[in-house]
């Protein structure tokens, strides 16, 4: 995953990107909950730009919202659409790549890749705990080592979304299958967060990659927009 990846249970990087498998990279996504009787009719902080990626038939979106360009520090909001507008849930604080976003992600870049991505597939060392996505249990998500600030990453692999960032859906998130080559970085996931700045991935706290794994419905063709504000906001 290009987050210290859990293949032979030691962190390393999965290389291989893809194009934006939804969208292109794009623009600003902020997350304020509000009441669903004032559900607005667009998510708030995504630009145009942004909100053209988005398929027309995603109900449920995942927005990630970075400081700034060169943040590590970012906040998740999954927003699910009700008929009449966009409702939002919490805010969730995350981490995502240790040099903060890119529109032009390759291999060992340490940013994290700006744009809309579907989100087809879910695994995780541990079993199942409840979502509707596929989900792949697997001891190849074991992973040991310490991330850039001295922190475990033991358990940062428990639960995983995979991005559909240079990956094929419809496979495992462990699929090492990189249709833009193996360059263009890849094995950007969802995961839990393991107190520090990630490769690439978006990580959140292992009780919220629970509550997101719970709530991801396919039949409601999730994705995910993720980027600094600035971006989101074009």
């Amino acid at each position: 995953r290009d987050d210290p990846a859990a293949t032979g249970g030691t962190a390393r990087e999965h290389p291989s990107a893809t194009a934006p498998a939804a969208g292109a990279p794009g623009a600003t996504g902020t997350a304020q909950g509000r009441p669903a009787t004032e559900a607005p009719a667009a998510i708030p902080g995504l630009g145009p730009r942004t909100r053209a990626w988005i398929p027309a038939t995603a109900r449920q979106v995942v927005v990630v919202t970075g400081r700034d360009r060169d943040a590590n520090r970012s906040q998740a909001v999954l927003y699910r659409h009700t008929g009449t507008g966009w409702e939002a849930g919490p805010v969730w604080p995350a981490r995502n790549a240790l040099r903060g976003w890119t529109d032009d992600h390759w291999a060992g870049d340490l940013r994290s890749p700006i744009g809309v991505y579907t989100l087809t597939d879910a695994g995780g060392l541990l079993p199942d705990p409840g979502t509707r996505l596929p989900y792949d249990r697997s001891d190849g998500f074991a992973v040991s080592g310490t991330g850039f600030e001295g922190e475990p990453l033991e358990g940062s692999f428990d639960y995983v979304v995979a991005i559909d960032y240079n990956r094929v859906p419809g496979t495992s998130p462990l699929d090492l299958t990189r249709p833009l080559g193996a360059d263009r970085g890849g094995g950007i996931w969802l995961h839990v967060d393991h107190d520090g700045p990630t490769q690439g991935c978006v990580s959140l706290s292992e009780q919220h990659m629970r509550d997101l794994l719970r709530a991801l419905d396919p039949a409601l063709h999730p994705v995910v927009v993720m980027g600094d504000a600035a971006s989101l906001r074009e």
